[in-house]
């Protein structure tokens, strides 16, 4: 079965509000939600960063929709919590909370005072993070001494099933890897053939027959120009490289490489259009490649008239 979801942006919107947005995107007729898991917002004027674990126990118990998260397990995290705090959600709500790992940003990470590893460091901790997560969801009293370490660890209150465990990969190569260990593939909106490379790759690394999941960061206005000039002031980041969004720890810094952007340079990068025929062609074009589920990351302001305009014109053409 084909699923849109909604996106909770953390980023955006205080902790309250994405409660009663995510309320009116369940009545819309959006079947999923999931949501972003950050320490700081990306700029300082995205204004917003409430603590995703806290509040996806309000919206499972608020909603009945099935959510996801995605987070860094090290660095503020340290696996063992992940572990115990994604396995109790998944004890109260069965079936309805899945988790992806990634290698997350300095921007959340480095908060705890410890040096920020180069990537492939971070692969390797993320790597031994995931075998302690799932030693732990299966009942084991875990003692690990590598670049985690653990020491006599048991999680006493467990799910009667592990929530599905996804890695999150935004290139080719890291799907590949991801293949090979993740119990499902989460990348973001790319064009077709970023997007068919990545899927690609993750079939290549051992994926196939996994279940695969696509945010897509979307602007929607009945006025281009609007929609466009939203995508601008409010998510500038997408038009700056990777190198810099993983590497750099202050939201000021990251705003001052941002002001530089201009629309032009988010085009390809962010769904943004005022048709609501274009943004059903792009999610039927991410089914078509193989993607179950779909959450869209709305970037504009109006999150009440855009939950209302996909409900009338998108979700029942998708």
């Amino acid at each position: 079965m084909k699923t849109v979801g909604w996106h909770a942006s953390h980023e955006l919107y205080p902790p309250g509000k994405l409660i009663r947005l995510a309320r009116r995107a369940e009545g819309a007729g959006f079947r999923a939600a999931m949501c972003s898991d950050h320490f700081h917002p990306w700029t300082p004027q995205q204004g917003e960063s409430g603590f995703a674990f806290s509040w996806l126990g309000a919206a499972l118990q608020a909603t009945r929709l099935p959510f996801g998260s995605v987070c860094c397990p090290f660095g503020r995290y340290h696996p063992a919590v992940v572990a115990q705090a994604a396995g109790t959600l998944a004890e109260m709500y069965p079936g309805r909370y899945w988790l992806a790992l990634g290698t997350g940003q300095a921007l959340n990470e480095s908060i705890t005072g410890g040096a920020w590893p180069a990537k492939p460091e971070r692969r390797a901790y993320l790597r031994e993070a995931v075998d302690v997560i799932r030693a732990l969801w299966s009942g084991e009293t875990v003692t690990h001494r590598g670049l985690v370490r653990v020491e006599g660890a048991r999680l006493y209150t467990r799910p009667a099933a592990p929530p599905l465990l996804f890695g999150a990969a935004l290139t080719a190569e890291t799907a590949e890897w991801v293949g090979s260990w993740a119990d499902g593939l989460l990348t973001v909106g790319h064009e077709p053939d970023r997007r068919r490379a990545v899927v690609d790759a993750f079939h290549r690394g051992g994926g196939e027959g996994k279940p695969m999941a696509l945010q897509a960061a979307v602007g929607y206005a009945p006025d281009e120009g609007e929609a466009w000039g939203d995508a601008r002031a409010r998510w500038p980041v997408a038009g700056l490289g990777q190198d810099l969004l993983q590497d750099c720890p202050a939201p000021e810094r990251i705003a001052a490489a941002a002001a530089a952007v201009r629309a032009e340079d988010l085009r390809g990068k962010l769904r943004v259009s005022s048709d609501p025929g274009r943004h059903v062609d792009w999610i039927r074009g991410d089914f078509a490649a193989g993607f179950g589920a779909v959450y869209l990351h709305f970037i504009g302001r109006g999150p009440d008239r855009f939950i209302d305009a996909f409900a009338e014109k998108v979700l029942p053409a998708c």
